[in-house]
């Protein structure tokens, strides 16, 4: 009992028998087809090689930029302390300033309720 089963469907079937040319038809359309085929084979070189290049140039591109990125950050940072320097320094005056100001204030508001008799 054994049955024949079918392959399925998504497997590719042979519908076409190709007979090998003889030798000397070989070498006279090999001539041919290598002149047909000869841009179509450049093209897939040039395909291949930009595939690879792609992947390696960007990554090459990525280490370049990051890496002078860096040595532009490493640049700044004197200057980025001396401005932040500068910022927290006139933000504590002010904050002083105006704290002594409220101080002489309320010392000033409080003499003239000494100073009457009780």
């Amino acid at each position: 009992m054994s049955r024949l089963t079918l392959p399925p469907a998504y497997v590719p079937t042979l519908t076409e028998v190709i007979h090998p040319a003889p030798a000397h038809q070989m070498a006279e359309g090999s001539d041919t087809a290598g002149k047909k085929n000869a841009p179509d084979i450049q093209e897939l070189i040039v395909q291949r090689v930009l595939r690879r290049l792609d992947g390696t140039l960007e990554k090459r591109v990525h280490e370049a930029c990051t890496q002078l990125i860096l040595q532009h950050t490493q640049a700044l940072v004197p200057q980025l302390l001396d401005a932040m320097e500068a910022v927290v320094r006139s933000s504590v005056e002010a904050a002083l300033a105006h704290e002594l100001q409220a101080a002489l204030q309320d010392s000033a508001s409080e003499e003239p309720q000494s100073a009457q008799p009780l």
